[in-house]
């Protein structure tokens, strides 16, 4: 096996990984599709199913993410669905899928 970096704590078993969404990304998933359903109702409906789908990657890969600066004491990452970016948190054997948005949306 690879060495594991002493900074990173280890993962419990893939199948024991529960990922757990906020009430902000919940929310982020109503804005999306409230701003993209008066364009085509069908295409903003496929957004929201590839985005609610993307965490269940994680729990095979959790730090497949890209690590995001500015959160040193916390395991903050951001994982690109399309065209939309989604931030989530390891802690031990959780997932919190934190926030959304599209890329070209200001943050």
């Amino acid at each position: 096996m690879g060495r594991q970096s002493r900074h990173r704590k280890p993962i419990a078993s893939t199948a024991m990984i529960e990922i757990i969404w906020t009430a902000k990304a919940l929310s982020d998933l109503v804005r999306l599709y409230d701003f993209l359903s008066p364009l085509n109702k069908q295409a903003a409906a496929r957004v929201v199913q590839s985005l609610t789908a993307a965490p269940a990657r994680l729990r095979e890969y959790p730090r497949l993410g890209e690590k995001v600066a500015g959160f040193e004491q916390r395991e903050v990452r951001r994982l690109l669905v399309g065209h939309y970016e989604m931030r989530y948190e390891i802690r031990e054997a959780k997932i919190y899928v934190l926030r959304i948005w599209h890329t070209r949306e200001d943050r």
